[in-house]
């Protein structure tokens, strides 16, 4: 092959391999980037596991029920769960459809499981549930305290989120004082509870995750 023709081939296949780069880079999903891999669902066991009861759901998109599990770290579980994913779904089978329920998130240990003195970080609060929308998945309520998405510091190891549903007393008005709106952290969980009469959840759940680079 003369030289021209030569030179005029490897132009070509530069062309073509500068573009493939190009498109490959535009197709990056967004995010931190991880290695394909298989996932692997861990159960909570001990007294973690004891904490679930009652057959309450916490449904994220993709991972379906999280209850009493750990979110894996494959397919960037971990960082959308605290990035990307809006409020989930929350059913509860066993719910009545005459009766309302108060739903309730937090995280007991911030900043860490072994020192939470913030505790207890409240990330979602809505009351006036009516039970026939639980059944289905439905939250709609009036809501005390929008969803905020769980975001364990780095370094802080894993992090429980703890859902409790509990029945409303007829006619009873929930709020939050003042204070309380003003501040997510350091709530003072049972001092509401026993405030508002709500006595003990009828269901509980809860999912561990961490820092989504830890």
């Amino acid at each position: 092959m003369p030289a021209r023709g030569r030179m005029k081939l490897l132009g070509a296949v530069l062309l073509v391999a500068g573009l493939l780069s190009t498109s490959a880079r535009r197709e990056q999903p967004l995010g931190p980037a991880k290695p394909s891999q298989t996932c692997f669902f861990q159960t909570l066991s001990g007294t973690d596991r004891e904490f679930c009861r009652g057959d309450l759901e916490i449904i994220y998109p993709e991972l379906g029920d999280v209850g009493c599990t750990y979110i894996p770290k494959c397919h960037q579980y971990r960082w959308r769960i605290s990035r990307e994913w809006g409020s989930p779904r929350v059913r509860y089978p066993q719910a009545e459809e005459g009766k309302r329920y108060v739903l309730v998130l937090v995280d007991p240990d911030a900043p860490t499981r072994a020192n939470p003195r913030n505790r207890f970080w409240r990330h979602w609060l809505v009351t006036d549930v009516p039970g026939a929308e639980l059944r289905n998945g439905d939250v709609n309520g009036q809501v005390l305290t929008d969803y905020v998405r769980p975001t364990p510091p780095p370094r802080s190891g894993y992090h429980r989120y703890q859902l409790r549903l509990y029945e409303q007393p007829a006619h009873e008005a929930i709020s939050l004082s003042p204070k309380e709106r003003v501040s997510l952290g350091a709530w003072a969980m049972e001092s509401f509870v026993e405030q508002f009469r709500l006595g003990s959840p009828v269901a509980s759940t809860q999912f561990l995750t961490k820092y989504y680079e830890d």
